[in-house]
């Protein structure tokens, strides 16, 4: 994960925003005051590989994976665009997607954060692919 002493992990937002349940891999929702620019540039060798910046709406940047109240985060956003940077990186023992975004919503859907918001969403190794059930009627 990226430089994890600068991260906050916030379970009201992951909650929100993630699903319940991910068929496969783990989620976490972390946060930290530093601008999305600055999270990108990091440093550090293991850091994920990021693409361009992208203006998105606010549903569209969220997404539909959580149960959070779409009406609310409109409100809050007014029209507003989320800037969205998604990157990914490969370690040893595991395949991880990052999704970053700023400004972010606190956990009540009340305000807005000027900070970013980190998704990452991890799928450890080995992966298999799961087995299906056997359908007795083929």
């Amino acid at each position: 994960m990226l430089a994890a002493a600068l991260l906050s992990c916030d379970p009201g937002l992951q909650a929100l925003f993630t699903p319940s349940h991910p068929a496969l891999g783990r989620y976490a929702v972390c946060t930290t005051d530093r601008p999305i620019d600055h999270v990108v540039a990091d440093p550090a060798p293991d850091r994920p590989h990021f693409g361009p910046a992208e203006m998105l709406e606010a549903l569209d940047a969220f997404g539909g994976a959580g149960p959070y109240d779409r009406g609310a985060l409109a409100r809050l956003y007014g029209g507003k665009r989320v800037r969205v940077v998604r990157g990914w990186v490969e370690r040893g023992d595991s395949f991880e997607s990052v999704t970053l975004l700023s400004p972010y919503p606190d956990a009540t859907l009340a305000r807005l954060r000027p900070g970013t918001m980190v998704i990452t969403w991890t799928l450890p190794r080995p992966y298999t692919t799961p087995r299906l059930p056997f359908d007795a009627h083929q």
